[in-house]
């Protein structure tokens, strides 16, 4: 199956699509993966060390949260941008953007060197890799729902979601080699830096690989699809359809830090289980993961993504119960939160857009994705260990449980709506 002229433009199979796309995620994920690991292992050391270590932790994640406040802002200015310099442009802008800003991290000096600036310049410099990242938005899975067959709606949704658990396997497994190769001194000082170093040179991949696709009738003919409608009619209009659709994918996205940052901060602060097997366990997890993101894709062709989403929200439920594990018992958490995690994302990006009319479905896609992540991912790391530091993880799970009953509630409020007509 093919796309194109290739007089006119390059000729693209469907294959050449899949590759292209798990790619660029798996770069993207790479990199939010290496800042999400070192804010857990690294940041806290170097850029608070004069704070008790679990208080510099929090203040590390904090600064964490900032990128997915800054996400919504790039979706808003990419579309000026886009429309002055087209998306191609917009893409390779917000590709520097992030890299830059990553490659600048692994620069920083440290908090013994130029004080209080070190993390200012780590806020400062985390925020504009939102910017990056926001603007980077391609709605790349609404293109694939658009040209799958009826009967293949999960498996293609599912594809661009296999470059989270990829791109987080690879992230760890650098990690794992630097903690384990290098001596503590040696990581601290300057083995970290090289894993930000690294994300540049995967997203010169990512950039060229998105171009690519850019120059194919395979988004030349979806211009209609991906076209950003005002706010000012967006929001009037389809306020309560962002809304819900900003809750869908809740409980998936705050899974998504619970299982792959928070059981590296809280293991560090509180066990003394070395961090290599932390890690080692979240690769064999994130492996899981990989093949259960496919899984999701047959279940929701076979059932429906409505289905797979309320099976998920099931086995987080029992997830739930597991947490407590993660302090004697890791690997109980985290294989089995993998697992979930797998089946619960795998169809979390691709239930959205098929709420939202036609002429709203890419600026509404958009715009609920960021609000999700931003609701449900920024402060995950953040919350779950401090209700563990101040009340034990008893608290943490309902901090989790939290995010199934905002899901199940928009799964709920969704389904009426479309009874009614009205979605």
């Amino acid at each position: 199956m093919s796309y194109g002229n290739a007089s006119t433009h390059q000729e693209v199979t469907l294959d050449d699509v899949v590759i292209t796309v798990v790619m660029a995620r798996v770069t993207d994920f790479f990199g939010f993966f290496v800042y999400a690991i070192a804010s857990a292992l690294v940041f806290p050391v170097i850029f608070f060390p004069h704070l008790d270590p679990v208080v510099g932790t929090l203040w590390s994640f904090a600064i964490f949260s900032l990128a997915f406040f800054a996400r919504p802002v790039a979706s808003f200015l990419g579309r000026e941008i886009q429309r002055k310099i087209g998306r191609a442009g917009k893409i390779t802008l917000a590709l520097m953007l992030l890299g830059t800003s990553t490659v600048t991290i692994g620069l920083l000096p440290t908090y013994e060197k130029i004080g209080i600036m070190a993390p200012v310049l780590l806020a400062v410099f985390r925020f504009i890799q939102g910017l990056g990242i926001g603007g980077a938005w391609d709605g790349i899975t609404l293109q694939l729902k658009a040209v799958a067959p009826k009967e293949r709606e999960g498996l293609y949704g599912m594809v661009p979601q296999l470059g989270g658990p990829i791109g987080f396997c690879v992230a760890a497994a650098l990690f794992y080699v630097l903690t384990g190769f290098l001596t503590e001194e040696e990581f601290y000082s300057y083995g970290w830096r090289f894993a930000f170093f690294a994300v540049m040179a995967v997203n010169v991949v990512s950039l060229f690989a998105r171009l690519r696709l850019l120059t194919t009738d395979f988004v030349r003919d979806d211009e209609t699809l991906l076209r950003s409608a005002p706010l000012r009619t967006l929001i009037p209009n389809e306020w309560r359809t962002i809304l819900l659709s900003a809750l869908l994918p809740l409980s998936s996205y705050a899974l998504f830090h619970m299982v792959t940052v928070f059981p590296l901060s809280y293991s560090l602060l509180f066990t003394e289980r070395p961090i290599s097997d932390i890690l080692m366990l979240q690769l064999v997890g994130g492996t899981l993961a990989i093949g259960a993101v496919i899984v999701s894709g047959i279940l929701a062709d076979r059932f429906t993504k409505r289905t797979v989403l309320f099976l998920s929200c099931g086995l987080i439920t029992a997830l739930c119960l597991t947490i407590t594990t993660v302090e004697s018992a890791p690997a109980i958490y985290i294989i089995f939160g993998f697992i979930v995690l797998g089946l619960s994302y795998g169809q979390s990006s691709s239930i959205v857009p098929n709420r939202f009319r036609p002429e709203y479905r890419y600026s509404g896609s958009a715009l609920a994705t960021n609000l999700s992540w931003l609701f449900g991912a920024a402060f995950a790391p953040l919350v779950g260990l401090f209700l563990a530091w101040q009340f034990g993880l008893w608290a943490t799970t309902i901090y989790l449980m939290s995010g199934v009953v905002m899901t199940l509630l928009a799964l709920v409020m969704l389904q009426k709506r479309k009874a009614q007509g009205e979605g």
